[in-house]
């Protein structure tokens, strides 16, 4: 059932920016900085923390959960290091998940050869 709610959370959040897209005029980039800043706005306002508790990885994985890592890694960096924990604290919390990003994306990149669009 677990899986079922991620998916199902998961699936909404997709389905909702696909909306989105194909309602606005927004470009992908400014959506994918919406997102972020709304995990990180939710995030801050304690009310994603609890969604994520309920939906597990439906709601921390998409960009939506990125924002909130951010968010948490700022606040418990600033308790512990004061104003220069608002600097260091989104990159400790995130840094494996970006590391992966930047890892598989290299590694698909050898594999599938990409090209510049004409």
């Amino acid at each position: 059932m677990e899986y079922l709610k991620a998916f199902l959370v998961g699936g909404a959040i997709c389905g909702l920016v696909q909306i989105l897209m194909d309602k606005t005029k927004l470009m992908p980039g400014r959506i994918m900085v919406l997102l972020v800043a709304g995990g990180t706005v939710l995030g801050a306002l304690g009310l994603y923390p609890p969604f994520v508790e309920w939906a597990g990885c439906g709601a921390s994985v998409p960009l939506l959960g990125f924002g909130n890592t951010l968010w948490k890694g700022v606040r418990e960096a600033i308790e512990e290091k004061g104003l220069l924990g608002l600097f260091t604290g989104g990159l400790s919390a995130s840094a494996a998940g970006i590391c992966a990003a930047l890892v598989f994306g290299f590694l698909a990149a050898l594999v599938f050869r990409p090209k510049m669009k004409k």
